[in-house]
């Protein structure tokens, strides 16, 4: 008995040490987490229980010139559906009344959203999406309905929300008003046009916020002193006018489906401010549509062509070595430099004619003869012409990747005895479709020229915080007697030149075409070759307001000509047309009393049906709401509307007759 006793000792004993040692382990544990780790876990503990979260800015909106909404920034919704949530019997009770109204929201029936929501549940799906890029009108609809108005706890209702950027009159000058996002391959930030170069003021600066968690997840604000407002981002106001946008847009757009191009821009500028009214930029898809790809008018740097004999002549005149008068032999339409041909476009040339009236017929051969002539000895003289123009380096636009220009220097490597004569002729040099116009818009600005601008001002509601003003690139391109000779011969081209297929009585125009070889020198040979087609000028020509330039690479040659005056020059005399006619230069209004008769025609017609006694209610579906309630009281009728938009219902069907002082509701969308 005494044996097992002190075996019991020695336990009782062992299991004493055990626990003490014990004892000591945690003691000395926690006095290593409070003393030694005490900092880390601290702040551990903070960082799980408070954080910092970010307080987004609102984004700035970018307007047009004309007040409409060009780019803002809307809370976008996506609902999905956590099948666990609810209780059974709740689901139960609920899941044919949310399938219903699923079924009359998206136009399907309600059995299919049933038997997707049992399914979901069957498979304990936790995120079963329900609808993606909701608006906030549509999203309440959804949150109130049966099952989801219980909220996420015990409706399962699962609710995510981001803002993004829209364009509320769709496409127009798309790439001009560009983006800002961060890629989400690489995390990195990028953008274009004015989204991307004005962002410093778009954006804003975010705000913080401390937050504490609390039960089942969820976050409580703390308000202290370091929570940081955020700054909402300003307001742009861009030069772009939507009316004339849309002229252009359409005009290039015509032109470039008649000519099956392969891509396009027109641009038009306000002649004294340098504002860009109207910018497109058309690329042509796989499937034959045109949409805006490149901001070709700023980034493409090619060969102008022609467009660019108005260096020749501005430096001609302005060296007095040859004037508008001087003869010039073209000889047959063929010239040799250094082994190399330069050819007229019509077969024989011109003859004997004056270096205006080449100018006029856009003669190669004249044009160069002039050049090469007065400047062969002295190419340095006829290239810093050029450089004061500035026509040798970039506009300096706010706008990421602008294209960069080439003009050979004498003494270059690239220099050679044929670079005179083809810079001349519009070869061998370099530059963008905007550098051409700014050029052209210094003659119709009374030598002055200016840099194009694409917005206006900044503004923080009716506070302007910075404004563009007028940004001299040269304020002297030229003496006012060589701008005074270079304005009639461009006015010319129009009324007797290339561009006589342009010319109208009514309206004056003055500019230049351009018919560029593109890719002539290309590894593929002649198979490659193509052409750009372009006109450049301003109107109206007295008094010009717009200046604009056209460019059309790759028209189809098998079906069309290429030339400027045929595939460019269209677009720009419809956007000058309609621009002009919209707000004409006179004040003389001939024959106000004369009756037309198409119109005559038209107007009886109309009368005669608008006077029929209607007895029969109409078919309002798919009609705007406004149009639609003046159409039901002129009948008599009351009318009740739910909604905006159009017409998506009627509650008295088409085809019913129509009794006196009934009401009808019409329900829009």
């Amino acid at each position: 008995m005494a044996v097992d006793d002190k075996h019991i000792s020695y336990r009782i004993y062992l299991v004493a040490v055990f626990i003490f040692l014990m004892a000591i382990a945690i003691v000395v544990k926690l006095t290593n987490i409070q003393w030694v780790e005490g900092d880390h876990y601290r702040k551990l503990a903070k960082q799980r229980t408070v954080r910092n979260f970010v307080i987004p800015a609102n984004k700035g909106n970018i307007y047009s010139a004309d007040g409409s909404l060009l780019a803002t920034s809307i809370p976008n919704y996506e609902i999905r559906f956590d099948a666990k949530a609810p209780k059974q019997e709740t689901f139960e009770k609920y899941v044919k009344l949310l399938s219903d109204s699923l079924g009359v929201f998206f136009d399907r029936p309600g059995a299919y959203f049933e038997k997707e929501l049992r399914k979901a549940r069957e498979n304990k799906n936790r995120y079963y999406l329900i609808a993606r890029n909701l608006s906030y009108t549509d999203y309440v609809k959804i949150k109130g309905f049966p099952l989801f108005n219980l909220g996420a706890f015990k409706g399962g209702i699962i609710i995510e929300q981001e803002t993004v950027r829209k364009h509320p009159i769709g496409k127009i000058a798309e790439r001009t008003i560009g983006y800002d996002r961060i890629d989400p391959a690489t995390g990195v930030e990028v953008g274009k046009g004015i989204e991307w170069a004005f962002k410093s003021y778009l954006n804003g600066k975010d705000g913080k916020i401390l937050k504490q968690k609390i039960a089942k997840g969820q976050w409580k604000p703390i308000r202290d002193v370091n929570e940081v407002d955020p700054i909402d981002g300003y307001d742009v106001i861009s030069t772009i006018d939507v009316f004339i946008q849309d002229i252009a847009h359409h005009a290039l757009l015509k032109q470039l489906e008649d000519y099956e191009a392969d891509h396009g821009c027109v641009v038009v500028m306000e002649t004294e401010t340098g504002y860009v009214k109207a910018i497109s930029n058309l690329g042509r898809a796989e499937d034959g549509s045109y949409y805006e790809t490149t901001n070709y008018a700023i980034a493409e740097s090619h060969e102008p062509g022609s467009t660019f004999k108005l260096v020749d002549l501005m430096a001609i005149l302005e060296d007095k070595v040859a004037d508008t008068s001087t003869v010039y032999d073209s000889h047959n339409g063929v010239v040799k430099y250094y082994g190399r041909s330069v050819r007229d476009s019509h077969n024989g040339g011109y003859g004997k004619v004056s270096l205006a009236r080449g100018f006029e017929l856009s003669s190669n051969t004249v044009m160069v003869q002039a050049v090469y002539e007065a400047y062969k000895n002295n190419p340095s003289k006829f290239v810093n012409h050029i450089n004061s123009y500035g026509l040798n380096k970039t506009l300096g636009l706010h706008f990421k990747g602008e294209g960069r220009p080439y003009i050979p220097q004498p003494g270059d490597k690239h220099w050679s005895g044929v670079s005179l004569p083809w810079m001349a002729f519009g070869y061998g040099v370099s530059v963008t479709p905007m550098q051409t116009l700014a050029f052209y818009n210094s003659v119709a600005n009374d030598g002055v020229m200016i840099k194009p601008q694409f917005v206006s001002e900044i503004k923080e509601w009716n506070k302007t915080i910075k404004k563009f003003d007028v940004e001299v690139i040269n304020p002297k391109v030229c003496s006012p007697e060589t701008l005074k000779k270079v304005k009639a011969v461009l006015l010319n081209v129009v009324k007797k030149g290339t561009g006589s297929k342009l010319y109208s009585k009514d309206f004056s125009m003055a500019g230049k075409t351009g018919t560029a070889q593109m890719n002539y020198g290309g590894k593929e040979g002649k198979s490659a070759l193509y052409y750009a087609s372009s006109f450049v000028g301003y109107f109206p020509a007295e008094h010009p307001k717009y200046s604009c330039i056209v460019v059309v690479h790759k028209p189809n040659t098998a079906k069309n000509n290429y030339y400027g005056a045929d595939v460019a020059g269209p677009v720009f005399k419809r956007i000058a047309q309609k621009i002009f006619t919209d707000a004409p230069s006179t004040n003389k209004i001939k024959k106000l009393d004369s009756k037309i008769p198409k119109q005559e025609i038209s107007y009886e017609k109309f009368d005669k049906e608008s006077n029929k006694k209607l007895n029969q209610i109409p078919n309002l579906k798919g009609m705007p709401g406004m149009d639609a309630v003046a159409l039901l009281e002129n009948l008599g009728l009351k009318v009740r509307v739910n909604g905006m938009g159009k017409v998506k219902k009627q509650s008295i069907q088409a085809g019913e007759t129509i009794s006196k002082n009934a009401t009808i509701v019409l329900e829009l969308s």
